[in-house]
């Protein structure tokens, strides 16, 4: 130490072994609510706000004939399908319409509805998705259920509202 060090007191306090132990796992603490907190302040502040959109007359659904549309966007397509019975977050009698976006959570392919199996298929990989059951993957690569979108029945037509998931590439569903 040079000579003026030494009449210099020091001035650094120390931390004891549990000081820096709640410091330290209060800043972990904070550092891993961060993003949680980020999100939910974003959702909040910045709320998607779907369109609604007419999908169908109900009269002219056939059970297992799907049809098709474009939603929330003209480069979203999605598949809406009456089942023989009761869906997760179905609409309209029996509860039995619901619709998804048909581009496939692993690679963004275009599903499908197979009747005879009653799924949504991807022709790319084969993944196979369960659309009464919330379009929840039944086998394959896709990393997700399809996205479902929200439907209502106005009068006798079927209106999608809304969707619960994100569709496959974007970053929100609405751009």
């Amino acid at each position: 130490m040079a000579a003026e060090d030494k009449d210099c007191p020091d001035t650094r306090s120390r931390l004891s072994r549990r000081e820096f132990i709640k410091i330290g796992s209060a800043a972990t603490l904070a550092s891993g609510l961060a993003p949680a907190l980020a999100a939910s302040a974003a959702a909040t502040t910045n709320p998607e706000t779907f369109p609604v959109a007419n999908v169908a007359d109900l009269a002219s659904l056939k059970v297992d004939t799907p049809v098709t549309f474009t939603y929330p966007d003209e480069s979203s397509p999605a598949v809406l399908v009456r089942l023989p019975h009761a869906a997760v977050g179905g609409v309209g009698p029996g509860n039995s319409i619901v619709a998804y976006s048909m581009l496939c959570t692993h690679k963004g392919c275009p599903v499908s509805y197979k009747p005879e199996r009653k799924m949504l298929i991807c022709p790319c990989h084969w993944s196979s998705f369960d659309p009464a059951k919330a379009g929840q993957m039944v086998i394959g690569q896709g990393s997700q259920a399809l996205p479902q979108i929200g439907l209502r029945v106005q009068g006798n037509t079927i209106q999608a509202v809304s969707i619960e998931g994100l569709i496959y590439g974007r970053h929100a569903n609405i751009l």
